[in-house]
């Protein structure tokens, strides 16, 4: 078997799909990339059994067959070597040799049908999203994602469809994260959850544009087709739990800051803060909010004031630091909104202004005062 491929295209093609190799050593195909020829269009394929990942390159070919390559070999060839074609000849016992211009290269294949077999789209329900809004829906989830897996349903986002719309649902049970697109129209009733490690590599491999990208899924996979990227994956199966009961109807006390300014202000008194709990307070009252953190066991202490809009009683709450941060950097706009009630009771952050048929939702646990 022969066939010919352009480097740079081969390379770009193979980074796409090999965040899907892990480190698992037990089986070594999975190390693999499997090569399938046919029709002069080379199929490469990457596993890890949960998640089957496809990327289809046009080649010059009179043959069609099948052979596995070692991925790492290949990747570190590929990245230092200059754009130009590259010709692969593949032996009757798995052995490949790869012809440059200036140079030929051995490796010793293996047997392609000890490959893992890919899911079959068997009972599928299915529907159609811009990539644009799949990006935006894992970038503004997949941070507050669990990374508990004594809880596998939190481990995962979860995507609820109506024939209204979509949203996506992550939670730790610290923070909570709901995001709706009243743009997408499933035009079916459904929800699956989908695992962090798939959702990492489709939001590195998707454009952040409006080409169509078809998504169906059946009780066990989700498989997701935009171009010549196929991926499939396995979906939990776990019962997500009942969001919508934590979500406070109303929080009467409204603080609007601008994003910048607090989060680096955060970032700054964190540093100070006791490392276990990340414990920032803040304290609100007129038109000044005060953030306060100490670790008692350094003699630490952090204090920052800045300018605020605030309506409601005079109000002293904690939360983590951290999670604050990381949840900020969800919201688009320059200033936020956090919806409070009493110290003991959830906040809600919310930019302060929504994209038409967007809405963005992000609920944060307070910490106990420390008195």
């Amino acid at each position: 078997m022969k066939f010919i491929v352009s480097s740079t295209t081969l390379s770009k093609h193979l980074q796409q799909i090999s965040g899907v190799i892990g480190s698992n050593t037990v089986v070594a195909v999975l190390q693999d990339f499997l090569f399938e020829i046919e029709d002069k269009e080379l199929n490469v394929i990457a596993t890890d059994l949960e998640t089957v990942m496809t990327v289809k390159i046009d080649i010059e070919s009179k043959a069609s067959g099948k052979i596995c390559i070692p991925a790492k070999v290949l990747l570190d060839y590929l990245k230092n070597i200059a754009d130009q074609p590259l010709t692969f000849n593949i032996d009757k016992n798995f052995g490949v040799e790869i012809t440059s211009d200036n140079g030929k290269y051995k490796v010793m294949g293996e047997n392609p049908e000890s490959f893992p077999k890919a899911p079959v789209a068997d009972d599928t329900t299915s529907f159609s999203m811009t990539s644009t809004a799949l990006v935006t829906a894992i970038n503004k989830t997949l941070f507050a994602v669990s990374t508990d897996d004594m809880r596998p349903a939190m481990t995962g986002v979860f995507f609820e469809l109506t024939t209204d719309g979509m949203q996506c649902v992550a939670t730790d049970a610290h923070r909570l994260v709901r995001y709706k697109r009243t743009d997408v129209k499933p035009n079916l009733d459904g929800s699956f959850i989908v695992p962090k490690k798939p959702l990492n590599l489709l939001k590195n491999v998707l454009t952040d544009n409006d080409d169509e990208i078809n998504i169906s899924y059946n009780t066990n996979h989700l498989f997701v087709k935009h171009g010549s990227i196929e991926m499939i994956c396995r979906l939990i199966d776990a019962r997500f739990p009942d969001y919508k009961v934590v979500i406070p109807a109303e929080n009467p006390y409204h603080l609007t800051v601008n994003k910048s300014d607090f989060q680096n202000a955060l970032r700054r008194v964190s540093v100070f803060s006791n490392k276990s709990t990340n414990q920032v307070v803040l304290n609100i009252a007129g038109s000044e909010l005060q953030m306060a953190t100490q670790d008692v066991d350094f003699n630490f202490e952090g204090n920052e004031r800045m300018s605020c809009q605030y309506n409601g009683e005079d109000m002293q709450i904690a939360f983590n630091a951290k999670l604050l941060i990381e949840m900020l950097n969800a919201a688009d706009t320059d200033e936020v909104r956090l919806e409070l009630s009493t110290p003991s009771k959830a906040g809600l952050i919310k930019p302060s202004e929504q994209a038409d048929g967007e809405d963005l939702l992000m609920l944060v646990m307070p910490l106990m005062l420390n008195n």
